[in-house]
């Protein structure tokens, strides 16, 4: 009798997926079989080893589970490897932060990522935090800027080698224009080089010497130098330059006062204070919002429009 009823017990509770409850019910009714079906008491008075050939069928059907289950919960599932790799790819497409993304991140917005400087006669690309991204290789670079001359290249597949995404340098070998890894992507021509349109402006102020002192003056209102109400800036400085740039009716304008240098704008409001022995008179203002300034008349550095210093 024992064995005719044995199997239905069994498969009472293993004709479904075992798990951990699972087991521990199947623990329990088969300890109390014997008391619940008459059938298995009469059984189990009868064969008298029959509880303990339970208890080890039990112990081997819950150790053959325990182990099944662990191995389940520590494999991921398919769906959960698709959910990280698709978070992965959605990560990547939103430009979560890289180690290169990181080198360009900016401190000015307006200023561009990567800056040229200087060391031991030779030239590369800091990022504006002062890391050296590009080494310093070259005898001459100038900033990630476009050249209108490649930009009117008679020669399609050399015209995007002017866009901004790429800067101009010259070594031993050459002049190029590399990328912001510092890959050289192209070799200058003399075939490949268009003319650039002409777009001069004329500017509207310019500076004005009276008795030895710069003043500023606007070109269109200027008629009579003894009427004071004529100057934008009454002559007082020892030294003016209007820098060229995009804003003609707000120009940059670097002046010097007891010997040292600044910037002011047309009304003669100081923008950079006169702190420093030289102000590079270049076309850093105009192409990347920079003034290029010294303090010891050898090592230059640039600061922007609030006199805070990038790439040094």
């Amino acid at each position: 009798m024992m064995f005719f009823y044995l199997p239905k017990i069994i498969n009472k509770y293993t004709k479904y997926e075992l798990s951990h409850s699972k087991i521990i019910t199947f623990r329990f009714f088969i300890n109390n079989a014997c008391l619940k079906d008459r059938h298995a008491k009469k059984s189990c008075g009868r064969f008298p080893k029959f509880a303990s050939i339970m208890k080890r069928l039990i112990f081997f059907l819950s150790f053959t589970a325990s182990i099944s289950l662990n191995a389940q919960a520590k494999k991921p599932s398919a769906a959960s490897a698709r959910s990280k790799t698709s978070a992965a790819k959605t990560s990547a497409k939103q430009g979560m932060p890289t180690a290169k993304s990181q080198d360009l991140a900016k401190i000015n917005d307006s200023v561009p990522a990567l800056l040229p400087f200087k060391e031991n006669g030779k030239m590369g690309f800091k990022n504006q935090s002062g890391k050296i991204i590009i080494p310093n290789t070259y005898s001459n670079v100038g900033f990630f800027y476009e050249d209108c001359t490649l930009l009117h290249s008679p020669r399609e597949q050399a015209r995007k080698y002017g866009s901004g995404e790429y800067a101009s340098v010259r070594d031993a070998a050459g002049d190029y224009r590399i990328d912001k890894n510092g890959k050289k992507v192209y070799k200058f021509k003399d075939e490949d080089l268009g003319k650039c349109p002409a777009e001069f402006k004329k500017q509207k102020y310019h500076a004005y010497v009276k008795a030895g002192f710069y003043g500023l003056i606007e070109d269109e209102i200027f008629k009579d130098e003894s009427d004071y109400r004529q100057y934008s800036i009454y002559p007082q400085f020892q030294y003016l330059h209007v820098l060229e740039g995009d804003d003609l009716e707000n120009p940059m304008i670097i002046a010097a006062y007891k010997d040292r240098f600044g910037v002011i704008d047309k009304h003669g409001k100081i923008i950079i204070p006169f702190e420093y022995e030289d102000i590079k008179r270049n076309y850093s203002w105009k192409i990347a919002r920079l003034f290029e300034v010294t303090k010891d008349n050898k090592n230059y550095f640039f600061v922007d429009a609030s006199n805070r210093i990038l790439g040094k």
